[in-house]
């Protein structure tokens, strides 16, 4: 099944490693750093213009992607939940 992250990004669940609620970690500054490498090596996809509610790790082909969505974090594992039921 695959689980819409917002805007026009849709994602195959099997390829979610994490979902995490960006005002909740951005507390922590190793959290901050991490997503500042990523983003520098170009790991980071951002959905939209908005600002993040929430950062979703994912891997595909060994290749580790991470996307800002504009979707709560709740939101989006309520969505990977569904699609268990």
């Amino acid at each position: 099944m695959y689980v819409h992250l917002g805007g026009n990004v849709v994602v195959p669940d099997k390829d979610i490693i994490a979902i995490f609620d960006m005002s909740v970690v951005t507390t922590s500054e190793a959290t901050v750093q991490f997503l500042k490498i990523a983003e520098e090596e170009g790991f980071v996809v951002r959905i939209s213009d908005e600002k993040p509610k929430s950062f979703i790790i994912t891997e595909r082909d060994k290749r580790s992607i991470i996307y800002l969505s504009p979707i709560s974090a709740f939101t989006l594992i309520r969505r990977t939940q569904k699609i268990e039921e």
